[in-house]
């Protein structure tokens, strides 16, 4: 991958969509992880505002750390980068004070991570408002449209996606090239939502390398047939997440009426 090529393509893209909306430039959430430094870079890149939230929640020292430690390199290189930190703990602790106890339910855990989600979701918007700003997505390709690993109306709520066409391995060529700060290079990709050491790959159950490759192999038309062992196993794992996700990824139905049933 022409990694200079593409940079400047997606800096280019980011730029003139802002200006085309008319608005002030963008704000990104901030992780400590690969995909939000990146993402946060090339809106930098474009000279426009460019507001880094940093919104723990029971979060893990090392990546407050990594996302912190992002920030002020990127303050360092980019005057036009500007942050704020909202620890958002106490608002999740107090909603779930305010909501019936469901600690029965073996869908909790899930349930409560996904509200995580969907609290630095809010405050994203909160501060967009505020400042003009567009909220910058921070999912790749294989997240976005191959396993949907994204919470819907969380992470998965933006208002344009700069990297969503590019694999992992492609957002860690960029990471390389943008000079992104070797802790997060070198991290073990994790969503950050369960306030435990749970990789991405504990939850999937498969590397992003072998993602990669099962979505290759749907695109060539390829089927479970086709494999065995290991192979099959990443192939069965992508493919039923694929379809069980598929709501996050395709348009809201819509129950349409004709004039007829109308009138």
């Amino acid at each position: 991958m022409d990694t200079a090529k593409v940079t400047e393509h997606i800096v280019n893209w980011l730029k003139s969509y802002a200006q085309k909306a008319g608005v002030n430039g963008f704000v990104i959430g901030i992780s400590g992880g690969i995909d939000s430094a990146v993402t946060s870079t090339l809106c930098a890149k474009t000279g426009l505002h460019t507001l880094c939230l940093e919104m723990p929640i029971h979060q893990a020292k090392s990546q407050v750390t990594r996302a912190s430690n992002h920030i002020a390199d990127l303050k360092k290189r980019y005057p036009n980068v500007t942050s704020i930190a909202v620890d958002l703990t106490s608002t999740f602790e107090e909603f779930k004070k305010n909501v019936p106890s469901e600690n029965q339910s073996p869908k909790l855990d899930l349930s409560l991570a996904n509200t995580r989600a969907r609290l630095r979701m809010t405050t994203l918007y909160y501060f967009a408002g505020l400042h003009g700003l567009l909220v910058a997505g921070t999912g790749n390709k294989v997240e976005d449209f191959g396993v949907g690993f994204f919470t819907k109306y969380g992470d998965g709520g933006v208002d344009l996606s700069p990297i969503a066409d590019l694999v992992k391995s492609e957002v860690y060529l960029l990471a390389s090239y943008l000079k992104i700060i070797q802790s997060i290079q070198n991290a073990a990709p994790t969503d950050g939502l369960f306030g435990d050491s749970r990789t991405d790959e504990d939850q999937i159950g498969a590397s992003y390398d072998e993602l990669e490759w099962a979505m290759q192999m749907v695109e060539l038309g390829k089927t479970a047939s086709d494999f065995s062992g290991r192979e099959l196993e990443v192939f069965t794992i992508y493919t039923q997440l694929n379809t069980t996700n598929q709501h996050k990824m395709i348009a809201i139905p819509i129950c349409t009426i004709s004039q007829d049933i109308k009138s």
